[in-house]
């Protein structure tokens, strides 16, 4: 998810607006998320939280070090201009320095007290996120695909915290939260497209005025959300009520998406961006009262 923050208006926040908090808080919660699927609801809350700290390190440093490569660019948009390194508050060095910290911090800590596999997944995730995804923005309009690959990521490192290996149910996860960015990731493209443009980045709502691809782009990958979505309970690990809640949710959310085939506009855009928004805290809650009930 992504937010157009209020300006920093002291070192501290604007340190805390590195890590880029709502995209860290998502990926808490989907690392939870897997731990707990991966434990089958039996938490051991020390490795719990020492999983939830690494990860959540290795997030923030991400988002610093994603501020730092893209601090050029965040000078053009009108939406970034007054991210901590554009204003100044932070200088680029100090931003850098600050990334390369909480991320070696992140990945230690992990691979010293949770696994090496999860350590590994959590770097390979900072890595594809800064190497491959920042850079592809300015290349292809793929790259929202490809960046959904290391957004998806997290669940699979909290089930291989839980279970020490990476087992086929947690690929699962991984498919439900890369179907679901596409629809997310578009509707905000299509909001922010004037700015996107000043800084060429290669969004296909930025490429095209007739919405055409966005919208295939769109309908599809909600359409196949809804079988992927399910599938914990075909295979066993969720139940019932977990089945019919991310039925409806899935159903929903691909409707969401008709009014903006239908009319190209940013109010149907804002309504798609909304029901992304409602659908995946919905999914989380269903999982956790699934398991609990």
């Amino acid at each position: 998810m992504k937010r157009t923050p209020s300006p920093a208006d002291s070192t501290i926040k604007a340190y805390f607006e590195l890590t880029k908090p709502s995209i860290t808080l998502l990926i808490l919660i989907s690392t939870a998320l897997g731990f707990f699927l991966g434990m089958d609801g039996m938490v051991n809350p020390i490795k719990f939280l020492i999983t939830l700290m690494g990860s959540g390190l290795v997030s923030s440093g991400s988002g610093a070090l994603n501020h730092y490569a893209e601090q050029d660019l965040d000078k053009l948009m009108n939406r970034t201009k007054s991210r901590p390194i554009p204003s100044g508050l932070i200088s680029s060095n100090n931003a850098f320095i600050f990334g390369i910290f909480l991320t070696l911090l992140g990945t230690i800590i992990l691979y010293l007290w949770v696994n090496e596999l999860t350590a590994i997944l959590a770097l390979s995730t900072a890595i594809l996120y800064l190497f491959v995804y920042t850079p592809l923005k300015r290349l292809t309009w793929l790259n929202t695909s490809i960046g959904a690959i290391p957004g998806a990521m997290p669940p699979l490192g909290g089930w291989v915290a839980a279970t020490g290996q990476l087992d086929p149910e947690a690929w699962i996860l991984f498919a439900i939260l890369f179907l679901w960015q596409h629809p997310h990731f578009y509707a905000i493209a299509f909001m922010c497209k004037e700015d996107y443009a000043r800084a060429n980045f290669q969004m296909l709502p930025v490429l095209e005025k007739d919405g055409k691809r966005t919208n295939r782009q769109i309908i599809w990958h909600s359409l196949l959300l809804i079988p992927v979505s399910v599938m914990p309970s075909y295979i066993g690990i969720l139940g019932i009520k977990y089945f019919w809640g991310a039925l409806i949710l899935g159903l929903g959310y691909f409707i969401s998406g008709f009014p903006l085939v239908k009319n190209y506009s940013l109010e149907n855009a804002k309504l798609l961006l909304k029901v992304s928004v409602i659908y995946l805290p919905a999914l989380f809650i269903l999982i956790i009262v699934d398991k609990l009930i």
